[in-house]
């Protein structure tokens, strides 16, 4: 069938052991994505995720609720994604997602190949 759908109960939510407040749901399985990866990364208020470099996969972040604060490049700058933008991130540039609010945030993630060839974990920009 041509045709997928993920609806919110389905979503199973698990927690980044080393990044307390950050949680992970996979859709890329239950949306029978076949040449790109998708998950929602959930942050709770003031969560960081690793500052890190992607090997191969250029991801796309796309606020869902919240501000998402990104921190790009090396030395790393600041970016602040509200709710209605996006921003992408290429393979080999330095990245790390923060929620530097109040509020819970939630990103829809998208990447590309699927196949993921690992990330560099660097310093912290936060």
């Amino acid at each position: 069938m041509g045709f997928h759908k993920v609806t919110p109960d389905e979503l199973e939510w698990d927690e980044y052991t080393s990044y307390p407040g950050r949680f992970r749901a996979g859709l890329t399985d239950g949306a029978g994505l076949r040449h790109t990866r998708a998950n929602f990364i959930r942050h709770a208020a003031g969560a960081i995720g690793p500052r890190h470099i992607e090997r191969v996969q250029d991801e796309t972040f796309v606020p869902v609720r919240g501000t998402l604060t990104m921190y790009i490049g090396d030395p790393p700058v600041r970016h602040v994604v509200p709710v209605g933008a996006i921003a992408h991130v290429e393979a080999g540039t330095a990245q790390q997602m923060a929620n530097e609010t109040d509020d819970e945030l939630l990103v829809f993630v998208y990447g590309a190949p699927p196949e993921r060839a690992g990330a560099d974990v660097i310093d912290s920009a936060v």
